[in-house]
């Protein structure tokens, strides 16, 4: 289950909060920007929460949207930003006090 993963931010990429969006510039100068929901995965991703907390904890508790609809939005999300290596994806927590720059155990 998608919700079983972990999700880490990417150490390789800049990025910046502009309003309630942020801004991210990956290793091959790529520029993204993420909306109000995105940006509070994107800062929720420290590789030791699972993905469905994330979703009920953060973006449930702020936006009003259905769990199931959140977590479906999420997984694509984290898995597109996975092909583009600004997130890291595992199956397991990542190890360290600095989650985003281990890899998974």
């Amino acid at each position: 289950m998608s919700g079983d993963r972990f999700v880490a931010r990417s150490t390789r990429v800049a990025a910046r909060m502009i309003g309630d969006e942020t801004m991210i510039m990956s290793s091959d100068s790529s520029l993204f920007t993420l909306n109000a929901t995105a940006s509070v995965l994107w800062h929720a991703a420290d590789g030791i929460t699972p993905i469905a907390a994330i979703v009920e904890r953060e973006i449930c508790g702020r936006f009003d949207v259905d769990r199931d609809v959140a977590m479906c939005d999420a997984t694509e999300l984290i898995d597109a930003l996975a092909r583009h290596g600004i997130l890291r994806v595992g199956d397991a927590p990542f190890a360290g006090t600095d989650a985003s720059r281990e890899e998974p155990r």
